[in-house]
């Protein structure tokens, strides 16, 4: 069954927030095999004009997609996420996430699509820090497979 399009445009609460720490990062950054110091070391970073280390740009997914559970676990949308697997994933930075954020996302539905018996649906995470400064716009992607015949 076709997701219901009445859901596109709908916002859900944003998440309490999420603080962003040193050692974090640097685990994610030597996960993903990202060497660059300005992720693991604060003085290389300090020398880049950071005031401490900045996270890799997918960092933020683990939040955004956290957040985007609001929307996966509505029971009114009736997304089989048994189903789901990953399309696609976007980043729109305003500036680098940093070691001692702290960050709150707001998901947004901006699309509903239905491809093949497959549901795609697109989910917008904004992304920002406790003085409500804009920090980045993540976009995620996720397909629902058609339901097999039985």
């Amino acid at each position: 069954m076709a997701l219901d399009q009445s859901f596109v445009g709908r916002t859900y609460p944003p998440t309490a927030p999420y603080e962003v720490g040193r050692e974090k990062i640097r685990e994610f950054a030597e996960a993903v095999g990202e060497t660059n110091p300005v992720f693991t070391d604060p003085e290389a970073a300090k020398a880049f004009g950071h005031s401490d280390v900045i996270a890799p740009p997918t960092f933020v997914f683990s939040i955004t997609f956290r957040a985007a559970g609001q929307v996966i676990e509505d029971p009114q949308l009736g997304l089989d996420y048994n189903r789901v697997v990953h399309g696609d994933q976007k980043f729109a930075y305003r500036r680098p996430v940093r070691a001692g954020d702290r960050l709150t996302v707001t998901s947004t539905i901006e699309a509903i699509k239905s491809l093949a018996g497959n549901d795609i649906l697109d989910i917008r995470g904004e992304v920002h820090d406790e003085a409500g400064e804009h920090v980045v716009t993540a976009w995620t992607k996720l397909v629902a497979r058609a339901a097999e015949e039985v």
